[in-house]
C-alpha cells in the first residue's frame, strides 16, 4: 500500500506545533502501525530529517505507552492499542492524520509524544494497599468472593494508556481513576483505605486538570481492555459512601 500520513511536529512543550505530509510507499498489511511509523522515521534519517517521536515499550498491548489519534480516534479505528493495530485495516491511498492525545493534563513533550505523569500522581494519591512487612501471608487467608475477584480482575486490566482522556470531550479521567478504586475498594485487602482511597485520588484527578464527566460514553467505547461504563457509577457510589462515613 502507498500512503499518505499527516502528522502532528512540535519540536517541544513551548513551541507551536503544525501538520506534516508525508509519503509512506510499500506499506505491508501485515505491519503494525508503529511499525508503519517505524519504516517512515528511517526514510526520514536517511534523508537527515528529524524522526517521528512517539511512545512506544512493550508492542504487545500491555503497556499502554503508545497512545495517539489516528484519524480522530483514540488508538484508531480498531479497539485496541496503536501496536496492535495492523495496516490491513487501512486501504491503498487512504490519507491518515496522527496526532498526540489531546487533553489538558497531557502536555505535549515531542510531536506523539505526551506527560501522563498526572495519571502517576493520581495512583500515587491512594492507588494502593497499605501491607505490614514480612513475609507473604498465606495465599487462602483472606477469602475472596467470586463476584468481587471477578470485578477486581475486570478493572485490573487498565493498562493507563490515556484512550479514554483522549476520546472525552470534556477530557475526563473519570475511567481511568474508577478503574483503579474499583479494583481496589472490593477486595478485603482494600477495605481499610477504602473511604480515603476515594477521596484522596478523586480529589487528586480534579487537581490534574482533567474534565469533569457528562456521561458520553466515549470513555469505554475506545478503552482497549473493555474497562466498562459502570466503573464510574462504582465510584460514584464510593465517593457517595466515603463522604457520608466521613460525615
Amino acid at each position: 500500500m502507498n500512503l499518505t500520513l499527516r502528522i502532528w511536529r512540535q519540536s517541544g512543550p513551548d513551541t507551536d506545533g503544525a501538520m506534516s505530509t508525508y509519503e509512506v510507499a510499500d506499506v505491508s498489511p501485515d505491519m503494525s502501525f508503529l511499525e508503519m511509523l517505524d519504516t517512515l522515521n528511517e526514510e526520514l534519517i536517511l534523508r537527515g530529517e528529524e524522526p517521528v517521536a512517539f511512545d512506544h515499550d512493550c508492542r504487545e498491548g500491555i503497556c499502554g505507552a503508545c497512545g495517539m489519534v489516528i484519524n480522530g480516534q483514540a488508538h484508531g479505528p480498531e479497539r485496541t492499542t496503536t501496536c496492535q493495530l495492523h495496516m490491513r485495516q487501512f486501504s491503498d491511498g487512504d490519507v491518515i492524520d496522527v496526532e498526540p492525545w489531546r487533553a489538558a493534563a497531557f502536555p505535549v513533550v515531542k510531536d506523539l509524544v505526551v506527560d501522563r505523569s498526572a495519571f502517576d500522581r493520581v495512583i500515587g494519591s491512594g492507588g494502593y494497599i497499605t501491607a505490614p512487612t514480612g513475609s507473604a501471608p498465606e495465599a487462602h487467608a483472606t477469602p475472596v468472593p467470586k463476584p468481587a475477584a471477578d470485578t477486581a480482575f475486570e478493572h485490573a486490566e487498565c493498562i493507563g494508556c490515556g484512550a479514554c482522556v483522549a476520546a472525552c470531550p470534556n477530557g475526563s479521567a473519570m475511567l481511568f481513576t474508577s478503574a483503579k478504586i474499583n479494583h481496589l475498594n472490593v477486595l478485603p485487602q482494600g477495605a481499610p483505605e477504602r473511604e480515603s482511597r476515594v477521596l484522596d485520588m478523586v480529589e487528586q484527578m480534579d487537581a490534574e486538570g482533567f474534565g469533569g464527566c457528562t456521561n458520553t460514553g466515549a470513555c469505554a467505547t475506545v478503552c482497549p481492555k473493555g474497562i466498562p461504563l459502570s466503573s464510574i457509577s462504582g465510584m460514584n457510589r464510593e465517593y457517595l459512601r466515603a463522604i457520608r462515613k466521613g460525615g
